[in-house]
């Protein structure tokens, strides 16, 4: 009698340290989910809608050729109480297999002769930083050089709009951009029979919110 005693007070208190344990496991679980959820802001790029349109030019004539990114990380940053808060200091980065031009033949050419030759360029990475209410700047890393662009932006209800332009000779990329002119040198030509491909590129980026 007195071992059965022994045994059935062993496994009560077995019991109750495996279901106080439980429950300290389901508390620290929900103080996570809860310290979590008061992290969140209002304004997230992650959740955002991005688009990061850019157009480059050929021929003399200078004929615009429209692409666009369709896949941007964000890094760090990128939350805020505001958009600006939102946009100020993130760092992000884009992967260059995410250019899309509407054209197969083009995207493999630009993937290929452009980014391919350049110095470690699978990803163009960056910082974003707004300086008024304006104006910003964008650290852009490319080719292993990194060169600040400057931006202007409007902000209207929930959209973030940015315009700037690159001149990709800054990014020590002439010899990239020689070489995509070379293997597209006939698409490049115009009514004059030069080919050429511009060192300029504007981007156009938006964030709906």
């Amino acid at each position: 009698m007195k071992r059965v005693l022994v045994l059935s007070l062993l496994v009560l208190i077995t019991f109750s340290f495996s279901f106080c344990k439980s429950e300290k496991k389901k508390d620290v679980e929900n103080e996570y989910k809860v310290e979590a959820k008061k992290s969140r802001f209002p304004f997230s790029l992650e959740s955002a809608k991005n688009e990061i349109n850019f157009i480059a030019y050929k021929t003399t004539d200078k004929v615009p050729v429209g692409g666009q990114f369709k896949k941007v990380d964000i890094i760090t940053g990128g939350e805020g109480n505001s958009i600006k808060e939102a946009i100020h200091n993130t760092d992000f980065s884009i992967p260059v297999s995410s250019l899309f031009t509407k054209n197969t033949s083009r995207d493999y050419k630009i993937k290929k002769f452009f980014f391919g030759i350049m110095d470690n360029t699978k990803l163009l990475s960056g910082k974003l930083v707004i300086e008024n209410d304006s104006i910003g700047s964008a650290s852009i890393k490319m080719n292993g050089v990194t060169e600040k662009v400057p931006f202007t932006y409007t902000i209207e209800a929930t959209t973030f709009s940015m315009k700037a332009t690159m001149d990709i000779t800054k990014w020590n990329a002439v010899e990239a951009l020689n070489s995509l002119n070379t293997v597209c040198r006939d698409l490049h030509k115009g009514e004059d029979g030069v080919s050429k491909t511009w060192s300029d590129v504007a981007l156009n980026i938006k964030s709906t919110f």
